[in-house]
């Protein structure tokens, strides 16, 4: 039974009409009404325990555009282009065969490089005609290659319904710039951001950690069982940059993470490296919203049936030997008889957990022109933003392009995630500004290539060099236009306990 039109509850993706749409039900959600249980539902001795969601709430919503709702007629009107005087030319020459041949492709070509600068720019209205090729991700996951859930997927075959991509590039943001941060060995003594005395200073450290649970009497990290990650990375002599790397975007920890839950991160980190990419970690196609639907197929498989907008609104108790058992549940007025009870964090009955959830999460996503760093080709992007004061969160950031189906061609959607401390806004505001262009603009403005390998930009003469190579600096000044933004809060219920 799910509550919900739709699968996956907090795990959902939308479309960008299903995302108005639940934002619509989010902020004018009205008080669920309570339904009338009648004496004939219960048997003698057994009593009800309300369940419901509990939890299952947003709040701070806010959401905001960032360009006009129509393009201005100068911006979308047919600008000149030079297969008109192509074509021309071509015919005063005699209409040779082959210039006209010449001509017309140069025409088609033309009229491509064209429509493709007009769908560089974009409004309200023309990105929401586009709904239906966005998949927007309420909780957005990445899973290790080597992690549980992959595992399940293969020895259930669930992974026969699911389509995934490795990620492309882990980066993190050092020295007022974005780098790209050595995964594997071969990326380590590539990389030129890196001496190689510090080459061999991160592989030795990476091999320490990786090997530590293969030999339970390895005394290195003996002394630091009550310390922190940072302390045991002070103690082997890391460079600051070294120290950065593995304490941000290898453990993804922070300053505060203490030293064998670092350890533990840096080996799951390494121990999925390799498996299907360069680097550990997958995204599913199409948004992690797909995983729900893919065990409700092999659900639907073995007979069972899924039910939407169909709540269980209490829990029928009964008493076994003095012991509390479960007989039913009461959905809607009517009796469902069952002795097992599978349910979700966010319906389950207050009395059923051993404590109620505390934390939460701050969640925001971006709909935004261009890539965080400029490549050759599409990339699937993670980046760790560090926190920039001692009481500020580490940020998860995913960036996913076209390639992934999570937005139409000419735009990348990025996803920010961190523990909330004040609202969503308030807590991703650093990460924000830094990596995000975030002034309005009237629907034109510096638009790069489709390889994003190079831009458009002005000469110390003045004039405009079309595709001219530019380096990764220029690259990372372009940043990425916000185009629109939501921010959201939600429980955090990941470290909840039903036993």
């Amino acid at each position: 039974l799910d509550s919900n039109e739709y699968y996956g509850g907090m795990w959902a993706a939308f479309n960008f009409d299903g995302l108005q749409k639940w934002l619509g039900e989010c902020q004018n959600k009205a008080s669920e009404l309570e339904h009338e249980t009648t004496d004939n539902l219960l048997k003698e001795g057994e009593s009800l325990i309300k369940a419901g969601s509990q939890f299952a709430t947003v709040f701070n919503i806010e959401e905001k555009w960032f360009i006009p709702q129509e393009l201005l007629e100068k911006d979308s009107g047919p600008q000149p282009s030079k297969d008109t005087q192509t074509e021309e030319e071509g015919l005063a020459k005699g209409d040779q065969e082959g210039d006209l041949e010449k001509g017309e492709k140069e025409s088609a070509e033309s009229e491509k490089e064209k429509d493709s600068t007009q769908s560089k720019c974009w409004s309200q209205n023309k990105l929401k005609t586009l709904y239906r090729k966005f998949n927007l991700d309420l909780a957005p996951k990445l899973l290790y290659s080597r992690g549980s859930l992959v595992e399940l997927l293969i020895s259930s075959n669930i992974a026969r319904y699911a389509e995934f991509r490795s990620v492309s590039r882990v980066l993190t943001y050092i020295n007022d710039k974005l780098e790209t941060v050595p995964c594997s060995r071969a990326d380590v003594f590539s990389t030129k951001e890196i001496s190689v005395v510090e080459k061999r200073m991160l592989m030795k450290l990476l091999t320490l950690c990786h090997e530590y649970a293969k030999d339970p009497d390895n005394k290195e990290f003996q002394g630091f069982e009550d310390k922190t990650f940072v302390e045991y990375l002070d103690s082997k002599k890391l460079t600051p940059n070294l120290l950065h790397y593995v304490l941000y975007a290898i453990a993804m920890s922070t300053h505060k993470t203490p030293c064998m839950e670092g350890v533990e991160r840096t080996q799951r980190f390494l121990t999925s490296l390799g498996r299907y990419g360069n680097t550990p970690l997958l995204w599913p196609m199409y948004g992690s919203g797909e995983l729900p639907q893919c065990f409700c197929r092999l659900c639907a498989v073995f007979g069972g049936v899924y039910h939407l907008k169909r709540a269980a609104n209490s829990v029928i108790i009964s008493q076994q030997e003095g012991e509390p058992h479960c007989a039913g549940i009461v959905s809607g007025s009517q009796r469902l008889s069952t002795e097992h009870l599978v349910m979700a964090v966010s319906d389950a009955p207050k009395t059923f957990l051993q404590s109620a959830p505390t934390g939460g999460l701050s969640r925001g996503i971006f709909l935004t022109d261009r890539s965080m760093l400029s490549g050759n080709k599409e990339m699937l992007t993670l980046l760790q933003f560090p926190p920039q004061d001692a009481n500020g969160e580490l940020v998860t950031v995913i960036e996913v392009g076209p390639s992934t189906n999570a937005c139409p061609q000419g735009l990348y959607v990025v996803h920010m995630t961190c523990r909330q401390v004040k609202s969503a806004r308030e807590d991703l505001a650093a990460a924000v500004s830094t990596l995000l262009h975030t002034e309005p603009c009237e629907g034109t403005y510096r638009s790069d290539t489709l390889s994003q390998a190079t831009l458009t930009h002005k000469q110390e003469d003045g004039t405009d060099v079309e595709g001219a190579e530019i380096s990764q600096t220029e690259c990372q000044a372009v940043k990425p236009q916000l185009l629109w933004s939501l921010y959201f809060n939600c429980p955090e219920t990941s470290s909840c306990d039903l036993s």
